[in-house]
This record gives C-alpha cells, sequence and structure tokens, in this order.
C-alpha cells in the first residue's frame, strides 16, 4: 500500500509553490512596472499598428524572384523592338521617316560611343534635313514616336524667308550589343 505521509507531504509543496507563483504572478500584474491594463492595451494597439505597417512595407518584396525574371524578360523584349542590331537599321528607320514627311535628307552623320553598360552600344546620329517648316515639325514627331529609340538631343532651325527651312539635329540611339 502505498505511503499517504509521503504524498501528501509532495501535495503539499506542489499547492506551495502554485501559490507562491501565483501570488508572484499577482505581484507582477499589478506592480507600477508593468503598469495599468489601458497602457499595456495602447501598447498592444501601437505594437499591432507597427506591425500592419511593417508588413505593407514588406509586400512589394513578395514574389521577388518572379518580379526579376519577369523584368529580365520585358527588358530583353525592349531591347530586341526598340535597339537596332546593326547601324543600318537606323539609317533606314531615318530614311523612312523622312520620306513619309516629305523632307530630305541632306547629311547624317553616325559615331558609336563607348557601352556604358553591357548590351547596347550608344549612337550619336547628327543629321541635316530640309522641307517645309511643318513637314520638320511632323518629322521631328514621328522621330520621337517612331518604334525604334531615338532621342531629340538638339534641333537648329535655319531659313529665309521663302524656300526650305534647313534642319540641324543631333539625336541618340542605341544599337544592341552582340
Amino acid at each position: 500500500m502505498p505511503d499517504l505521509r509521503k504524498t501528501r507531504k509532495q501535495l503539499k509543496i506542489a499547492i506551495a509553490a502554485m501559490v507562491v507563483a501565483d501570488v508572484v504572478a499577482a505581484g507582477i500584474l499589478f506592480s507600477p512596472l508593468v503598469g495599468s491594463a489601458a497602457s499595456r492595451q495602447m501598447q498592444l494597439n501601437q505594437l499591432f499598428v507597427e506591425f500592419r505597417k511593417k508588413t505593407k512595407d514588406v509586400e512589394p518584396m513578395r514574389d521577388m524572384p518572379q518580379k526579376v525574371a519577369t523584368a529580365k524578360d520585358q527588358i530583353s523584349d525592349f531591347y530586341k523592338d526598340r535597339f537596332a542590331a546593326r547601324d543600318s537599321e537606323l539609317t533606314t528607320e531615318l530614311g523612312k521617316l523622312a520620306a513619309e514627311n516629305g523632307i530630305h535628307i541632306l547629311t547624317a552623320k553616325y559615331k558609336e560611343e563607348e557601352p556604358e553598360t553591357a548590351g547596347i552600344i550608344p549612337v550619336v546620329i547628327e543629321g541635316s534635313f530640309a522641307g517645309d517648316y511643318l513637314q520638320l515639325v511632323r518629322f521631328i514627331n514621328s522621330v520621337e514616336r517612331s518604334k525604334m529609340f531615338f532621342t531629340v538631343d538638339g534641333v537648329d532651325l535655319a531659313g529665309e524667308g521663302k524656300g526650305p527651312v534647313h534642319l540641324q539635329i543631333t539625336l541618340h540611339s542605341y544599337l544592341r550589343g552582340v
């Protein structure tokens, strides 16, 4: 038969330990170090607002590997669609735009610059064109709207009261690297 005295003694020790733990917990709960229930609730609300803000800040980072892969594909498509593979494509495009707008190409110089980044080669195009003022304005507009990527850097107009207007234009474009 089990010894009830030993069991009773162990039970008293366990109950005493629980009472001490309860007293310590109650002391911590009501101590000025922890604060009032209202201050704890306010702190909890503040932490919850901070949690939501940080979650919102991190939201754009979700699915980052897929976003990077998509961006690489978009860059590749942009290079393929908007940058010429050869400088003859730039010449052809400018000639086509000039013909569509009824102006004449007097001169055109193409100069490749040092590549700034891998994959593209900047090209400076200096051209001289002649035509009516309205045709030249349409030409500049069509160059800026062209599917091939051109940026107009400088424009100089010269002409007399009657006759054709001469346009000096400086453009930038890019070639796809090998």
